[in-house]
């Protein structure tokens, strides 16, 4: 959902980068879990702003600076169940990283390794074993998600 950039004042409060549709949508979840790989605690929210250039939040039991820099490149996850559900054809961009790209020729171009915002669109990062493709994730290139399949049909050549 976004991780943490560093401290916001001396009272605990933290700078966010969400990672969400809308950078305040956090606010919604009174529980959020912030950590690294398989290092994950939970912080009850209990307060937040968004600010000119950066959203910034309390957390409880963060009380100083000194205890909110300590969080500074935390991930911040919400758990999957509390998310509501997708609308049709849109996806949660967890749920694209590791499927397999293949193009209309039946050609495999690697897995999905992370999707990018670019102001314009979003952008797939499709690892292959002979090269990393970038490919809009608009109509025109992605042509079908099959989550359960766990495949995206694309209209990409290997050699683009």
């Amino acid at each position: 959902m976004g991780f943490v950039r560093g401290a916001f004042g001396v009272k605990g409060w933290i700078k966010i980068q969400a990672d969400t549709e809308y950078a305040d949508g956090l606010f919604d979840y009174p529980v959020w879990w912030l950590g690294q790989e398989n290092d994950w605690k939970p912080y009850t929210f209990e307060n937040g702003a968004l600010q000119p250039k950066a959203l910034v939040a309390k957390l409880e039991g963060v009380e100083d600076r000194d205890g909110a820099e300590a969080l500074r490149g935390k991930q911040i996850a919400i758990p999957r169940a509390e998310l509501p559900a997708a609308e049709e054809g849109e996806y949660y961009w967890a749920d694209l990283i590791g499927l397999e790209v293949v193009n209309l020729q039946g050609e495999t171009l690697g897995k999905v390794s992370e999707l990018m915002e670019t102001g314009a669109h979003d952008v797939l990062v499709v690892q292959g074993a002979d090269a990393q493709r970038m490919i809009p994730f608009v109509d025109q290139y992605v042509l079908e998600v099959q989550l359960a399949a766990g495949k995206i049909q694309v209209d990409w050549g290997l050699d683009y």
